[in-house]
């Protein structure tokens, strides 16, 4: 697991897979925080960005002086992660079925003839989360 500690207002970090194509970005500028999906092999700035995901609403954090820590678990296969802020989920990503889900379900999109990734939801998904945690701390076939 990738971890990071932060103050609320300055940060990014970036978790890559194993593979090297897909990364979970997690950014905060000040006003909110955010988690991308990215594939690297669009490119390393905007044009890599597959979907985003609001974490939290700065304004809306009881106290943006605490030090937080973002932590980003990725599966065995490389193709899912999770953004865990503080030790709470907070987003899942699925690089295979080309979805993600957040705690916020923000911000949803229409979707657009062509799109490759759903967006037109991001609503919590448990029974996603409890297999990517259960697959997690399954034991490896010998």
């Amino acid at each position: 697991m990738d971890s990071v500690k932060f103050v609320p207002g300055r940060a990014l970090f970036m978790s890559q897979s194993l593979t090297g194509r897909w990364a979970v970005v997690f950014e905060d500028e000040g006003p909110a925080g955010y988690c991308y999906a990215c594939d690297r092999q669009l490119g390393d700035g905007e044009e890599s960005v597959l979907d985003a995901m609001l974490i939290y609403n700065g304004a809306a954090l009881r106290d943006r002086e605490t030090e937080r820590v973002v932590s980003i678990q990725w599966s065995r296969d490389a193709l899912r992660a999770v953004l865990y802020l503080d030790g709470n989920a907070q987003a899942y990503v699925d690089f295979a079925t080309r979805e993600s889900f957040c705690r916020s379900d923000f911000p949803n999109f229409m979707e657009a003839q062509g799109d490759s990734w759903r967006k037109s939801t991001h609503a919590w998904n448990d029974a996603a989360f409890e297999r990517f945690e259960t697959e997690l701390y399954e034991e490896k076939p010998s």
